[in-house]
């Protein structure tokens, strides 16, 4: 498996601006934001993309969507978000490690792009 900038942050090889952890998961701001909050969930587990998931990482997927909502929460989110997972090549996935995007603090626009 592939050593990924995220398993760098993990490991605290690179800085990050984390805004959260436990033991399953890590979440950080964005280098390159997209939008005025634009914070990352990643799991601690190596996952390269969302369809290398299987029914042994149900739980951790929980966590993590649960995990994302209180981030959002934490960062003011009051008045909406939007949450998204690139998956693969054509899906604009640049990590090869499974990440949740949290971007909110403006109107989001439909469709993404």
């Amino acid at each position: 498996m592939a050593d990924t900038i995220f398993s760098k942050i993990i490991r605290r090889d690179i800085p990050a601006d984390i805004v959260y952890e436990d033991d399953l998961c890590l979440a950080f701001r964005d280098i390159a934001p997209q939008a005025p909050v634009h914070i990352l969930v990643i799991p601690k587990k190596t996952i390269p993309k969302l369809t290398d998931t299987t029914s042994e990482d149900h739980a951790l997927m929980g966590h993590l969507l649960l995990k994302v909502k209180q981030v959002a929460e934490e960062a003011g989110l009051d008045n909406g978000y939007r949450v998204v997972i690139n998956t693969g090549e054509d899906g604009g996935q640049t990590v090869d490690h499974l990440h949740i995007h949290i971007l909110g603090g403006r109107q989001m626009q439909w469709p993404p792009g």
